[in-house]
Order: C-alpha cells, then sequence, then structure tokens
C-alpha cells in the first residue's frame, strides 16, 4: 500500500472511529472535529489527506508548521492549528502562516500580551484556546486549573485581538483518561459562566483516547499516529 493510500485508509478509520464513538455517546458526528497531525512526516502527508477531504491540520513546532504550510501554499481553503507549547520569540513567525485559524496552547498571561501585541500590528484577530495542564505529569504544559480564571480575564480585559473559544488538555500518559477530561470540561462550564463567553471548543483526546473524550463531550479531536502511521 502506497504512503497516500495508508493516509487515506488511516483518516477512513479515524473518521468511523468518531462516528461510533458519536453513535455511543448519543451525539452526532457533525459535533467532532478532526484535527490531523502530520507531525514528522513530510508535506506529501499534508497533500495525501487533503485529497480525500481533510482540511484541518495541526503541528506541535512552529518552525515546522511554518515550512509545511510554505509547501502546500497552493491548496484552497486549508487550516492550519497551533497545537503545541509556544515561545513568545516564535509568535511573530506563528502568525505570518497563511490559514492560521487556531491557537491551542494559550498558557500564561505573557504569551496572552505578546499574541495581543502582534496581532495588533498585523491588524487582525486569533482565535485560541487555553490550555489546561490537568494531570500532574511534569512533562506536559498548560495553565492549572487554579489560573485559568484569572488567565481568561486577563485575556478579556487585556487582549482584545484574541477571541477566546474554549480549552486544550491532554489525557494521562497512563491510566484511566475519562475523570482528566470530565474535569477539564467542568473547569470550561466554570469558566463559561464567569465570563459569558460560549467556549464552545473542548479539544480533547488523540490517537489513543480519542473515544473516551468525545464520550465526555469533546468537540475536537487531534490524531497522529492513527492516521500518517509512526512517526520518524
Amino acid at each position: 500500500m502506497s504512503d497516500a493510500a495508508a493516509i487515506a485508509a488511516g483518516l477512513a478509520a479515524v473518521r468511523g472511529r468518531i462516528e461510533r464513538a458519536c453513535e455511543r455517546a448519543g451525539r452526532s458526528p457533525s459535533t467532532v472535529d478532526l484535527l490531523a497531525v502530520p507531525k514528522t512526516h513530510p508535506a506529501a502527508a499534508v497533500r495525501a489527506a487533503y485529497a480525500v477531504g481533510q482540511r484541518s491540520f495541526g503541528e506541535n513546532r512552529v518552525q515546522e508548521l511554518t515550512a509545511k504550510a510554505r509547501e502546500v501554499a497552493d491548496l484552497a481553503d486549508l487550516r492550519w492549528h497551533q497545537i503545541g507549547s509556544l515561545q513568545t520569540n516564535k509568535v511573530r513567525e506563528l502568525l505570518a502562516v497563511p490559514g492560521l485559524e487556531l491557537v491551542h496552547s494559550l498558557d500564561r498571561v505573557r504569551l496572552a500580551d505578546e499574541l495581543q501585541r502582534e496581532l495588533v500590528l498585523v491588524g487582525r484577530r486569533l482565535g485560541v484556546l487555553l490550555q489546561i495542564h490537568a494531570t500532574d505529569e511534569a512533562t506536559k504544559h498548560g495553565c492549572v486549573p487554579a489560573d485559568a480564571m484569572a488567565l481568561l480575564a486577563h485575556v478579556q480585559a487585556r487582549c482584545p485581538r484574541l477571541e477566546v473559544r474554549g480549552v486544550m488538555a491532554m489525557g494521562p500518559l497512563a491510566g484511566e483518561p475519562s475523570p482528566v477530561f470530565a474535569r477539564v470540561l467542568a473547569l470550561r462550564d466554570e469558566l463559561r459562566r464567569t465570563s459569558g463567553l460560549p467556549l464552545p471548543i473542548a479539544s480533547l483526546g488523540m490517537s489513543d483516547d480519542l473515544d473516551d473524550a468525545i464520550a465526555m463531550g469533546s468537540t475536537l479531536v487531534r490524531v497522529g499516529t492513527a492516521v500518517f502511521g509512526a512517526r520518524g
């Protein structure tokens, strides 16, 4: 099987998983978006997924996102998400990416302020998610739940170019992911009540735990290896 055929099969399989998980949860599959994450895979992988209808793609590293977006700039309607931890010195480079739609990793005031400053300079707005550090694992990044309210309040008061659309979190490396996802969704509900924002997006679930995430209420799953295969 060619790489393109394998990617097409991977996408079909993941879409099937999403449909079945939604059916079990009593949800419509239209309530869950699939973000394909071609991390470490070449731009040809993006083209292969695009050829079978995928339009939303995410990357962890700004440098890789920038390079890949440049290579597939001829593809129409491509939407890019930055899902990895974002350094303030990479903000300007990130904002230059055509089709940048959403940043999943807003986790601190300093980053919000830098995004606001650069967005004023380029004259645009940007959708962001609050990244929540929902486990005790030191390898993960994000805003701890206790600080999320203050971060959102700062964005609302000082960063009008940022549109906070929801939350993002990662499940645990080991153990049952559902309780983690439930805590994040409960936090989102609290943030909704306090801020008055709709916060429609819950970016929860990846290749290994997307079924659990959908059962708990995820509206966006970030899938890499189940679509593109093992990373190089």
